[in-house]
């Protein structure tokens, strides 16, 4: 199972966020994410979005480190990309 995190750099809600992903399953992400106890409602679209100072446990977890453009990379590569709509 790899797991991958980009840094925390994504500001929001008075806080910054790293995007949580896999390249093989929406599945495997979701048992990663439950032994974090990121609850479910912080999955959106493809990723999880985690806290920064969830960011070390994460890593600790087993979540591999890669920037934010290889997140994006690595989701395209495996087919789990899912966009936002546009309305």
């Amino acid at each position: 199972m790899t797991v991958y995190i980009d840094p925390p750099t994504w500001p929001g809600h008075g806080r910054w966020w790293s995007h949580l992903i896999s390249d093989v399953s929406y599945d495997e992400l979701h048992v990663f994410a439950a032994g974090l106890g990121a609850p479910r409602r912080a999955f959106e679209r493809d990723h999880y979005d985690i806290p920064r100072h969830r960011y070390a446990d994460a890593v600790a977890a087993g979540a591999v480190q890669v920037s934010s453009r290889e997140v994006v990379r690595l989701l395209h590569a495996a087919g789990l990309r899912r966009r936002k709509r546009r309305t």
